[in-house]
């Protein structure tokens, strides 16, 4: 479907490519509308839901400026699929035992690795490379507990949330790793503390924002480079935990007495949906905000997960220009965590992931299916956006 309609209550027009969209969102999109800096329009995406300071789902293009709150603080945070040699029929009738070999292997939650997993020379360079940021900002290194030893410790680990890891198959019944997570604890340790130097650094001007939360750093001064330095440090090191994490998956199954032997077939992508990069669009080069959103550009494999209930899609980016070449990151939520704790129980969690080896307490109660956005209706929103290339149907979902 092409655009469902246009905001216009700033500078320039928000393009929203769906027709469900919340209040809260509408007005966070004319907010960011009305930044002097944003280049030719704003896209929001079918997945579209209120946020910090901009919206999930939301595709900001700027010129000499980034919003550091619109990438947010789980900078990096994407998505891996593998495909596996496995058919459906390879596994077994009952999946815990896979689910628990998973959830041994990868910590969870809060858990950590006891000591780093990852390839030495991997994470020596990246220790040098965060030296480098954390001797200009020592403040970096008192926002998160013991840091210089944690961020290595949770290289190749889940996290909490809506991160998951899950066994899927896809319409020929070819089985399917998926992962999500992002920059763990020192990604979220250098939004925040970039969040907090953008506010003090537009100083006066900060009341003069429709949000303060939309403070930014401007193209030239030191605090603009050293963010670009830390952000792409940390969307590095969310691409290396996916990495990581996809090995560790592979690993716990290649051991486990339960399933044949296999290999890994294909990997559709290790791709970001929080993050910024430098782009072309529109006739100049800007630095495009993609927070909750994926790119698509002509040809471009990409993963559009539906909730731990729902299906989800490998699809192929059509390149559309009027969403800066982007798609949907997600199924979107529909409430927040508190009001799906407040309408949901873990029965309702029950009868919603009906059939999937996963989780089934009050711990991820706001996880729930019927907390987020029907997937089919979002992808039929974004056809002007992708293709689908395969469906897949999770059957295991480890969460944090």
């Amino acid at each position: 479907m092409p655009i469902s309609f246009m905001l216009n209550k700033g500078r320039v027009p928000v393009k929203i490519f769906t027709d469900d969209v919340d209040s809260g969102s509408l007005t966070q999109l004319g907010n960011l509308s009305q930044l002097p800096f944003i280049h030719s329009h704003i896209a929001a995406m079918p997945d579209v839901h209120h946020g910090i300071g901009a919206t999930v789902g939301s595709v900001i293009p700027t010129r000499g400026a980034i919003i550091p709150a619109a990438v947010g603080v789980d900078i990096g945070c994407g998505m891996n699929a593998v495909r596996l040699s496995l058919k459906a029929h390879d596994l077994p009738d009952n999946l815990y035992s896979i689910r628990s070999a998973i959830e041994q292997r990868v910590p969870t939650g809060f858990d950590e690795h006891e000591r780093p997993s990852i390839n030495g020379s991997t994470l020596n360079n990246m220790g040098k490379h965060l030296d480098v940021i954390t001797d200009k900002h020592p403040g970096l290194v008192k926002m998160l507990k013991n840091f210089h030893r944690q961020w290595g410790k949770q290289l190749g680990t889940l996290g909490g949330g809506n991160h998951f890891i899950e066994l899927c198959i896809d319409e020929s019944d070819d089985v399917w790793v998926m992962l999500h997570s992002g920059s763990r604890g020192v990604g979220n340790a250098i939004g925040r503390y970039f969040i907090e130097k953008a506010k003090k650094d537009v100083g006066r001007e900060l009341g003069q924002l429709p949000d303060k939360d939309l403070a930014y750093f401007t193209e030239g001064t030191k605090h603009f480079d050293d963010y670009v330095e830390a952000v792409d440090w940390a969307q590095d090191y969310a691409l290396v935990n996916r990495r990581e994490m996809m090995r560790l998956v592979l690993d716990a199954l290649q051991r486990s007495k339960a399933l044949p032997a296999f290999t890994t077939t294909r990997e559709a992508i290790n791709c970001h949906h929080n993050y910024v990069q430098k782009e072309t669009h529109f006739g100049a080069e800007v630095y495009l905000t993609r927070k909750g959103a994926i790119s698509a550009q002509l040809g471009q494999l990409g993963i559009i997960p539906g909730s731990m209930g729902a299906k989800s899609y490998i699809v192929r980016g059509l390149g559309n220009e009027q969403s800066f070449c982007s798609c949907s990151h997600g199924a979107g939520r529909r409430m927040s965590r508190t009001e799906a704790k407040r309408r949901f129980n873990t029965g309702d969690l029950e009868a919603q992931t009906k059939g999937i080896e996963c989780r089934k307490d009050k711990g991820v109660v706001d996880e729930i299916p019927g907390a987020y956005k029907d997937i089919d209706v979002v992808m039929q929103n974004q056809s002007d956006l992708v293709e689908v290339v395969h469906t897949l149907r999770q059957v295991i979902c480890v969460k944090g």
